[in-house]
């Protein structure tokens, strides 16, 4: 964490100036493009996004990364341990843990509920057993914990002049438009993993099922039937990104720019995945880099301009 964003966000105590700064530098080096995405953030609002992010990052790999003699009661055990340790020393307001260190701070400082934490471990949870979600309802609940309330986290520090009844809505579903798009994407790289994250009934009305899935995997390329079932996923979740863009407005003007860049790149994958013809086996689908610098370049652009005329979201109250 650099100096002047540890002072912009007022965090002034020297033990977690070094915590924040260890969760810059983990993401600086892991989520290259995340983190380039929090420079069109105010230097005041960058610390706790980092913290945020890595917090979510450590639990993913505890999940997905594991080391070669894991299993699943092993993985199940650490995460649990990780989650009591995590849920008492939120509940002490301290930690002898860096990254949770900048955690809890970040969550008293912008009064995130306890629930948004226990909600992303019970989804991380699911990920050791659940293979795959029958309805759409099922697979809301997961992601509801792992992209929803993320949405949810991030919008104090991102700041909102809409009321908040109106702007958590928007912001949840924002994070859940994300998630579906990342699903999309890792078709194969999550059917590697044994999951399936697209709602059985909605494939099979397409006449596809995890076989089918497994076989054009095998082929690298989709079927007819398959393309199919991809092309209504999209639809579907377009129209989450439909639901999410209003909420881009009630941001604080600073803030608008960066959230705008991740849903127009976000979306841009699922472009990308029509343009392959919905074939999710063909290869990964990404946004260009020719693409990725002109947004990110008008987005540059934007924010010195937010900047400019409006100032910055006001500072949470110091804690302790």
């Amino acid at each position: 964490m650099t100096r002047r964003e540890l002072d912009a966000a007022g965090i002034t105590e020297p033990g977690l100036r070094s915590a924040y700064t260890w969760c810059r530098e983990l993401n600086a080096r892991h989520g290259r493009t995340y983190f380039l995405a929090t420079r069109l953030l105010t230097p005041a609002q960058r610390p706790a996004i980092h913290a945020l992010y890595g917090f979510a990052r450590r639990l993913d790999d505890i999940v997905d990364e594991p080391d070669d003699d894991a299993t699943p009661e092993t993985l199940a055990r650490r995460l649990r341990e990780v989650e009591t340790r995590f849920l008492a020393d939120l509940d002490a307001g301290a930690s002898e843990d860096p990254l949770l260190t900048a955690v809890i701070d970040t969550a008293a400082r912008y009064t995130l509920a306890e629930a948004y934490f226990r909600a992303f471990f019970t989804s991380m949870r699911m990920d050791l057993t659940v293979t795959g979600y029958a309805t759409r309802d099922e697979l809301d609940t997961y992601v509801h914990g792992s992209a929803e309330v993320i949405g949810l986290q991030v919008l104090p520090v991102l700041g909102f002049v809409a009321p908040r009844a109106e702007a958590e809505p928007r912001a949840a579903a924002l994070g859940k438009a994300f998630q579906l798009t990342n699903f999309l994407r890792d078709v194969a790289e999550d059917l590697e993993r044994g999951r399936v994250y697209l709602p059985a009934d909605e494939l099979a009305a397409h006449g596809v099922d995890r076989d089918r899935l497994a076989w054009c995997a095998r082929r690298g390329r989709a079927d007819q039937p398959v393309k199919a079932a991809i092309r209504h996923q999209i639809a579907v979740t377009r129209e989450v990104y439909a639901e999410a863009r209003p909420g881009i407005a009630m941001l604080h003007p600073v803030s608008r720019p960066c959230v705008a860049t991740a849903a127009t790149l976000y979306g841009g994958i699922l472009d990308r995945i029509e343009d392959a013809g919905h074939d999710v086996f063909a290869g990964r689908a990404a946004v260009s880099r020719g693409q990725r610098l002109a947004v990110a370049c008008g987005a540059v652009a934007r924010t010195q301009w937010a900047r400019r005329r409006h100032p910055a979201p006001a500072l949470p109250a110091a804690v302790g």
